[in-house]
């Protein structure tokens, strides 16, 4: 622990004061360095109104004194007993007390800890295309000064959803010498229309006419970066799902996922007279009945 010389601070020499010189004393040093007309002298300040404090009640300042005469009061006498120590030791050495508030700073400076700064996390929107092909985005977030900051952002091909990037020392500067922390940026991927992002799997809708599904046909359906043919097996139903390999999502790794297609068969809600009259004549001639299980 760091004694401090309270009488020092005060400007007293010793502790052989009365009351009211401690109290003229205080009076000057706290106008001397009081924050509003002196910068920087916070720190000053308060050690001011601490050694007031204790230096006022008696109480305390009998306590106080036993430490003092330890620390200081044995060291003053020691020095009064030989000729001219100060001068003589100034000349080789410097002023005392000067070397005694270098060794107070340097073991000050010692007791100060190294405290790595606080990570900051923010969280920005992409595309799912951007995701897919990756990108590198500009972004601009407020600093605790309240000015801007731009940072340039490489977002990887095939990153997922709540990933988060790392910008290393962007963070919140760190304490006495130590480390700033790092910013990280949360990924959030909008879906796109007629498309979800599973995992590394799409999903997307496939849309059927009824006789398309009854029949069935050959048709496209269109990924994130490119349109795949595919067979319709007769018969399908809604709800199922077709799965073409290796056309979703990219993994980050190389690979890439599955598109998968969920059929939706659709009934026109406008028929012409002409499909009208092939719907009555279907319905005639059709023995299906999809409730037929349940009776």
């Amino acid at each position: 622990m760091i004694f401090k010389d309270y009488y020092k601070i005060l400007g007293l020499e010793n502790n052989k004061v009365t009351e009211a010189e401690i109290k003229t004393a205080y009076r000057e040093q706290a106008k001397l360095y009081h924050p509003d007309v002196n910068d920087n002298s916070e720190e000053r300040f308060k050690d001011i109104n601490e050694a007031y404090k204790t230096l006022s009640n008696s109480s305390a300042k009998r306590k106080y004194d036993r430490s003092w005469n330890s620390y200081i009061g044995r060291k003053q006498k020691e020095k009064s007993k030989k000729e001219n120590p100060e001068t003589i030791f100034s000349m080789f050495f410097g002023n005392i007390n000067e070397i005694e508030d270098k060794k107070e700073n340097e073991n000050n400076k010692k007791a100060e800890k190294k405290v790595k700064g606080e990570n900051i996390e923010t969280e920005i929107n992409i595309s799912m295309e951007e995701g897919f092909y990756g990108i590198e985005k500009k972004i601009a977030l407020r600093t605790i000064d309240g000015k801007m900051k731009n940072f340039s952002i490489k977002v990887p091909a095939g990153i997922r959803e709540n990933e988060k990037i790392r910008l290393i020392g962007q963070g919140k500067q760190g304490i006495n010498g130590a480390k700033n922390g790092d910013l990280f940026i949360k990924i959030h991927i909008d879906e796109k229309e007629n498309f979800k992002l599973k995992g590394c799997d799409i999903y997307t809708n496939l849309f059927l006419t009824p006789w398309e599904a009854a029949l069935g046909t050959k048709t496209k359906i269109n990924g994130i970066d490119e349109v795949s043919t595919v067979h319709i097996p007769q018969g399908i139903q809604s709800g199922e799902k077709l799965t073409i390999q290796g056309k979703g999502y990219k993994d980050g790794k190389g690979g890439r996922g599955d598109l998968i297609a969920e059929v939706k068969v659709m009934v026109p809600k406008n028929l012409s007279t002409q499909e009208k009259e092939m719907f009555e004549k279907l319905k005639e001639i059709s023995s299906f009945n999809p409730r037929k299980i349940y009776e």
